[in-house]
């Protein structure tokens, strides 16, 4: 049988180190494949003027799965001034390569579990009512709609004569900025179809069926955003009262969420949302289950099934020049996991998981994350394990 093939886009910074340590988790688990190597990130920005050139666009077109690193990003101005000199002035402006993926594929599910380990000394914990310790266990999967709302890229600053002149059409716009010069304006906008929404909708509800979660909660703003936040909600309405009476739908503003989360976060299953929310909401209960060193994610397309799997931190550039790196493996270890449920390789899914939480609970090895300590060089000399040392001790488990 033919190896399977696995577009490898270590991206930038410790992309390219987290990437390596999980390949050599995946091979030491009995995964067997070919890693097909595609360019991405700040690199390709500077020299070639585009962070995700088309040749890297048609392998994940041919093999469909890719597994994603890091990348990083520059405000507009910061990334034009870092051009070869080539390129400068040439009209060119940056946008984010993994935007950009999710859009040109349209892998508008994202799909972003916060799993609590047994062990892990950055588990959140809470007083109980007699003053004691609880440490809840939190089982989290958030589905963000990947590829509309705030994130859609349409936006404008001084927008162009029709655009301000359609936005003077409504009432609310008129009255509260049509006084001011349209070159002194900047609007973003927050687009939800009705096709995606389903989608996204039906992704989570499905989700909650599977796995046997007791809840969905819708997690936007609809007493204020009433359009779009409310679209969402009462179409998750129609669609549990329909297709999915044994599920219970909640329903809970991204303000109050953010609250509730440090309050009763057990009490949550399968969350929804838009594109913004949806981010807030991950990375709020990524910080219960130990933070961005262990939040994982996948997005997909079911029709085409073209899937991407990536850990949510950034590239973090610093951390890349140290002599032995630091950073914590688990994020994208777990992203490499998700791709292995999704491609039916779930025994050795299960196998490294196990290993995962074997060394977590053991407690011998933990990165600098783990120990609660600055990133700086001088962690190892202090006890915290390496990428490499956490790599090791989990396929030590395997």
């Amino acid at each position: 049988m033919a190896k399977r093939k696995i577009v490898s886009l270590p991206g930038d910074g410790i992309g390219n180190i987290v990437m390596q340590q999980t390949i050599r988790v995946l091979n030491a688990a009995g995964f067997d494949a070919e890693y097909i190597h595609g360019d991405i990130g700040w690199e390709l920005w500077r020299k070639e003027g585009n962070p995700l050139p088309q040749r890297t666009l048609d392998l994940i077109s041919e093999h469909k799965i890719a597994l994603f690193g890091s990348i990083t990003s520059k405000p507009k101005e910061e990334a034009a001034n870092e051009l070869i000199p080539e390129l400068q002035n040439k009209g060119l402006v940056y946008s984010s390569p993994i935007v950009g993926l999710r859009q040109y594929f349209n892998l508008d599910i994202c799909m972003r579990p916060c799993r609590t380990y047994v062990g892990n000394p950055l588990n959140f914990i809470r007083r109980g009512a007699k003053g004691e310790i609880e440490e809840p266990k939190v089982d989290v999967v958030i589905f963000r709609q990947n590829t509309e709302g705030l994130y859609s890229g349409v936006e404008w600053s001084n927008p162009p004569e029709q655009v301000y002149e359609a936005f003077l059409t409504h009432s609310k716009f008129k009255k509260n900025f049509g006084a001011y010069p349209k070159e002194e304006i900047s609007i973003s906008s927050r687009i939800f179809s009705k096709k995606a929404t389903e989608r996204i909708l039906r992704a989570a509800f499905e989700h909650a069926k599977k796995y046997g979660y007791k809840s969905v909660t819708v997690c936007e703003k609809p007493n204020v955003i009433r359009e779009t936040s409310g679209m969402m909600y009462q179409m998750a309405k129609l669609m549990q009262k329909t297709d999915y009476q044994q599920i219970e739908l909640k329903n809970t503003n991204i303000d109050a969420q953010m609250m509730w989360l440090t309050k009763n976060p057990e009490d949550y299953g399968v969350i929804v949302a838009g594109n913004m929310f949806g981010d807030i909401a991950s990375d709020g209960f990524a910080g219960l289950i130990g933070g961005l060193g262990f939040a994982s994610s996948a997005q997909y397309n079911p029709d085409s099934g073209i899937a991407v799997f990536e850990p949510t931190h950034g590239s973090a550039p610093k951390y890349a020049d140290y002599e032995i790196p630091i950073v914590n493996p688990i994020a994208m270890i777990e992203s490499a996991i998700m791709m292995l449920d999704y491609i039916d390789e779930s025994q050795i899914a299960e196998k490294i998981r196990k290993a995962v939480a074997n060394v977590i609970k053991e407690g011998k090895v933990k990165t600098y994350d783990m120990m609660k300590m600055s990133g700086k060089p001088d962690v190892i000399r202090n006890g915290a394990a390496s990428t490499i040392q956490m790599a090791d001790a989990i396929i030590a488990k395997l």
